[in-house]
This record gives structure tokens, C-alpha cells and sequence, in this order.
């Protein structure tokens, strides 16, 4: 199958899985832009992720990202938080297009007025120029703000791990505990949410 990615709103998350830190969509129109090398974001190394940034915040013709913190996803659930970031995402983008490719088998905007032009699609970010440039926007800008919370929350060195639940990162919470950054709505950390 050969999409025309000429008008394609390309659509990925990155953060469903991590124990801390916001959830984070992306959303990009490459508008016949031709970038090189784009892929699923989780195979390529950090370096050439933030290489490919550059290029497709220069050249891309419409970009968005949706964020949903950690205690909004408490409170609301993963299910509708991937709603709420994706139409973030959507909503920036103000160039034309003619058709959304959301990677997944979830059409996260289903009952919207955008929700007729959704193709749901696995593995989307390894076949689809413009949803592979979503993936890599979403995750260098997910990695980047949890490196700058080394700052504020030293000893759990979100920079290295991301939020997800390494050694390192459970060792770092039964040592110091959990910050507004963790979502205690997850099961391993659900002993540390405090009962209204």
C-alpha cells in the first residue's frame, strides 16, 4: 500500500508505559517534505532521534504536541488521557490535510468531528513518513522534559531511565519516595496515593 504522504496528519504517542511523567503526543503534516532516515522512533539511537527533530521542525508543514501530566492521566485514566493528548496534538495543526493515520489500533478521535478521517494502523511508525515524524517528536520532547526534572527531583535520575520502571528507578522510590511526577494511578505504585 503507497500512501501519498503529501497530505497525511501522521499521529504517535510516546510515555504510555512510564511509572513517571506526562504522556505525550505527536502529530505532524510533512506536506511533501522529504526527510531521510525517519523511522519508529524506538529504533533509532537518541542522537540521530534529536538529528531528525531538527530536520522535521524546519521542513515539516504543520507539527503539533499534545501533553497530559501525571496527575491528569491519574485522574482520568489511560484510556481517556490518550484521548485528551491527541486531540492537543490535532488541534495545533493548521495546515490542510486529507487524511489521519493514528499508529495503533485505537482511533483516539472517534466522535469527534476529525474522527471520519482516521485510518488506525500497527506499526504505522516504521511504515508512515509522517507518523514516523510524530513518534520521534513526541519521544525527544518526552525525553528532554524528563531530563530537565533531574533538577528538580535529584537522586531518581529520570534522565537515564525516563520515568519507566528500571531497577534504578524502583530502588530510587523505596529510598526517597514517589514525586508529582509519578502516576500513582499505576499498580506498583498505587501504595503511595493517598486516600482523599
Amino acid at each position: 500500500m503507497i500512501y501519498n504522504s503529501y497530505m497525511i496528519l501522521g499521529v504517535d504517542e510516546a510515555g504510555r508505559g512510564p511509572w513517571a511523567g506526562p504522556l505525550v503526543v505527536g502529530a505532524v503534516v510533512l506536506g511533501g517534505a522529504e526527510i531521510e532516515g525517519l523511522t519508529d522512533s524506538k529504533k533509532l539511537t537518541k542522537k540521530r532521534r534529536e538529528a531528525l527533530e531538527v530536520k522535521i521542525l524546519e521542513k515539516a508543514a504543520g507539527y503539533g504536541l499534545g501533553w497530559v501530566s501525571a496527575s491528569e492521566l491519574d485522574e482520568v485514566g489511560m484510556s481517556a488521557a490518550l484521548v485528551i493528548a491527541t486531540k492537543r496534538a490535532v488541534e495545533q495543526i493548521s495546515v490542510p490535510y486529507h487524511e489521519i493515520i493514528i499508529d495503533g489500533t485505537i482511533n483516539f478521535l472517534k466522535g469527534t468531528s476529525k474522527g471520519r478521517y482516521v485510518t488506525t494502523m500497527p506499526k504505522a511508525d516504521l511504515l508512515i513518513p509522517s507518523v514516523s515524524a510524530a513518534s520521534i517528536l513526541a519521544k525527544v520532547a518526552r525525553d528532554r522534559y524528563m531530563t530537565e526534572q533531574d533538577a528538580l527531583y535529584p537522586g531518581y535520575k529520570f534522565g537515564s531511565h525516563a520515568g519507566y520502571g528500571t531497577a534504578a528507578h524502583r530502588a530510587a522510590i523505596e529510598e526517597l519516595g514517589v514525586t508529582p511526577l509519578h502516576r500513582l494511578s499505576f499498580a506498583p505504585l498505587r501504595k503511595y496515593a493517598v486516600e482523599p
